[in-house]
């Protein structure tokens, strides 16, 4: 899908120009998707739906900033299901990064986090978001060094690299357009789609992960590759399918 990158301000053109450079985005109008270059952040907009306002990526403030100082700690489902343990800084690929969210929310824990994704726009958005975290007095130095992006397949990604807990969260299409899918994750869908090859990233992640497989799926979804998994931990509207291989370690070496 093409999508044109747009940016009314003067300051910020030389930037736009490395940016359709880098990601390959256009310079001209679409019918439905464009992303627009704001001083604030790069942010993505379904013209065919105003109401749906602009997507973009903030990890200081907003939603990330509450779940960060609010969400529950290592109490939380996802904390549970990739393992964490105290005294022990777990390595994760999230292999299908989309808006970064639950990465995020595993880093502020104390992983370490490499997210991989494959889409250019979900990438650009992921960049702007952790270039602006990154500059960030509270939050900035600990996002250095536990938040880092590949821009690439999360399949050929995980085929040349190990990791102790390997997290997928393909894109899944939803039964129907319900209240329970947030406004911004309806356009973002729009624009990446259902990731239809999904059952193959299974096998590659078990052998990429030294001591799990971690897949959020909603909770009406079937089971990646209709492979049962070691235990499942639901939540309100999803589940964590975890496919453990060994013991994580209460030191690791």
């Amino acid at each position: 899908m093409d999508i044109p990158l747009i940016c009314n301000d003067s300051a910020l053109s030389a930037k736009a120009k490395l940016l359709r450079e880098k990601w390959g985005f256009l310079s001209t109008s679409s019918d439905n998707f464009q992303l627009h270059l704001l001083p604030e952040y790069l942010a993505l907009e379904q013209k065919d739906d105003p109401k749906q306002g602009l997507v973009f990526v903030d990890f200081v403030s907003g939603a990330a900033a509450h779940r960060r100082k609010f969400g529950g700690g290592k109490g939380q489902a996802i904390a549970k299901a990739v393992g964490l343990k105290a005294g022990v800084q777990i390595e994760v690929i999230d292999a299908t990064a989309g808006l970064g969210r639950d990465a995020f929310v595993l880093a502020s824990l104390g992983c370490c986090v490499s997210m991989v994704e494959r889409s250019p726009v979900a990438a650009a958005l992921l960049a702007d978001g952790l270039e602006r975290a990154y500059l960030n007095f509270e939050i900035g130095e600990w996002m250095q060094q536990r938040m880092r992006l590949h821009f690439g397949s999360g399949y050929e990604y995980l085929k040349s690299h190990q990791t102790d807990v390997v997290y997928l969260d393909p894109m899944f299409p939803h039964k129907k357009k319900s209240a329970l899918v947030k406004k911004e994750m309806r356009v973002f869908q729009g624009v990446v789609g259902a990731d239809l090859d999904a059952d193959d990233l299974l096998e590659v992640a078990l052998n990429a992960a030294r001591y799990r497989v971690v897949v959020k799926r909603p909770d009406y979804a079937p089971f990646l590759s209709d492979k049962k998994p070691s235990m499942s931990i639901k939540t309100k509207k999803n589940r964590f399918d975890v496919y453990v291989k060994q013991a994580i370690p209460q030191t690791k070496s």
